[in-house]
């Protein structure tokens, strides 16, 4: 491995890793240079699910955590959580999150709460998936400009199982400032109540409703994207999958922030960041008890987007990535496979931060860079659809 250091102090990294395929071995350059990761390949393109599989590029753990992040993770220490994986949903959804450990940190700093400001949020009862009664969906208007506005349909986190709106409030509100768009937050169905595919069914009628209703609430019909955190970023990758394969109008754009994407494969970080905080390996294992029904499920290309046999044609994405978390490795296999696949993919790993900094941003200087990333990615799909191209 080098490793240099430029005037401004930013640090490159190179790692060469040979990884197995069944093709033969698989040479991945993995270098950073600024925070931004950036893969290359050498040999053999591979497509298949089974070979996309392959775990990242080992070595690159963190160096240390942001003492900003590391105020939040204190907060949420001192608010004593259970771990998940000892409790059952009903009682997970009562403990504490990130964003109640925002609070804390910024009452510790002796700051008021911080709630950045949109011009409106009006709630909406949407068709849902196959079996719903409906889908509750919060739009958040920007508090700048005027309309039509683009629009983001944006799935919460959660493992499909714990958190809600509420909790993701804070990134909601970011994205709608930082894009000028209308942002529609979509609270799907949660296992184990209603385990896969309700998720993913609710999320995709989510996204049909606002391209087909979006004049309703002063958004662009013609520039709709999706976005989402985690197990939303999950959901949001599968609703672009799904509008692809189906023939629908797809999005313009797809914001991945650690997304989960693939249910079968072994990868690195998670023994590296097995015990990780807020989200450890056995706590990525309980969520996936929860939502899968069998084994077959996890071979679904709607709850392992990894695994679909082929990616060519989906829309521009942003992936997001934090160095501290289980899900770091297959996100990036996903940003490598749509790469691989002829997708105009930027990929962003944030060092010394964790799962779930990406709402952080009232404590953590790096999330809001996150939040102008994301922004950035989803403006010029925007533009860009708005000019025809």
């Amino acid at each position: 491995m080098r490793s240099t250091n430029d005037e401004a102090g930013q640090r490159e990294r190179e790692l060469q890793v040979r990884l197995p395929s069944r093709r033969g071995l698989l040479m991945v350059t993995a270098r950073l240079a600024g925070g931004a990761l950036v893969l290359s390949l050498a040999g053999s393109v591979v497509t298949s699910g089974a070979d996309r599989r392959v775990a990242f590029a080992q070595g690159l753990g963190p160096s240390g955590v942001d003492p900003q992040m590391q105020e939040v993770l204190d907060a949420l220490a001192a608010l004593n959580p259970l771990p998940l994986e000892g409790v059952i949903p009903r009682q997970a959804r009562e403990l504490p999150s990130v964003a109640d450990a925002v609070l804390g940190a910024l009452a510790a700093r002796g700051q008021p709460p911080a709630v950045e400001s949109v011009e409106q949020i009006e709630h909406r009862l949407v068709p849902g998936g196959t079996g719903s009664e409906g889908t509750l969906v919060r739009i958040y208007t920007p508090a700048s400009a005027t309309g039509p506005f683009p629009v983001l349909v944006y799935f919460h986190g959660g493992g499909w199982v714990i958190a809600n709106l509420n909790v993701y409030d804070a990134s909601a509100r970011a994205l709608a400032n930082a894009t000028n768009a209308i942002v529609v937050s979509v609270a799907y169905r949660q296992a184990p109540e209603n385990p896969f595919p309700a998720a993913p069914d609710d999320a995709y009628a989510a996204y049909q409703w606002a391209v087909a209703n979006a004049a309703s609430f002063n958004g662009d019909p013609n520039r709709v994207a999706v976005g989402g955190e985690s197990a939303g970023g999950n959901l949001a990758a599968v609703t672009a999958l799904l509008a692809h394969q189906r023939g629908i109008a797809p999005p313009v754009h797809q914001l991945l922030v650690y997304p989960v994407t693939d249910f079968v494969g072994d990868y690195p970080s998670y023994q590296e960041h097995f015990n990780a905080r807020p989200l450890s390996t056995p706590a990525l294992q309980w969520f996936g008890r929860y939502y899968l029904r069998t084994d077959a499920d996890r071979q679904d290309p709607r709850a392992s987007p990894l695994l679909a046999p082929d990616l060519h044609g989906l829309p521009s994405a942003t992936v997001i990535l934090a160095d501290i978390d289980p899900l770091r490795d297959q996100g990036a296999a996903y940003a490598t496979a749509l790469r691989q696949a002829g997708v105009p993919t930027m990929l962003k790993l944030y060092r010394g931060v964790t799962h779930e900094f990406f709402g952080t941003g009232a404590i953590v200087d790096q999330a809001k860079d996150a939040v102008v990333v994301a922004a950035a990615g989803l403006r010029a799909s925007f533009a860009a659809s708005a000019s025809g191209q």
